[in-house]
């Protein structure tokens, strides 16, 4: 099912079960693709603050959900470095 599908099953509360289980796949799918850009961000040179920015919360939370997540071969800033 593409994501326009599951979001229309998601919005739709005449099934809730069907509708639960839509709203975790798009969960898990933005955070699959929030994931792929703060890799990009962080590849492109940017720090967590700019992500942090970019995403509406701050630089700790982005730090926070993704710093141990993100791809071990990017090279990241340090704020000391």
């Amino acid at each position: 099912m593409e994501s326009s599908q599951i979001a229309t099953v998601a919005a739709d509360t005449s099934d809730p079960r069907a509708g639960l289980r839509a709203v975790a796949s798009l969960r898990l799918l933005a955070d699959t693709l929030e994931l792929r850009q703060v890799e990009a961000a962080l590849r492109a040179g940017m720090k967590w603050q700019d992500i942090a920015d970019a995403l509406g919360v701050s630089r700790q939370a982005a730090h926070k959900k993704h710093a141990k997540r993100v791809d071990p071969t990017i090279p990241i800033l340090r704020r000391n470095a």
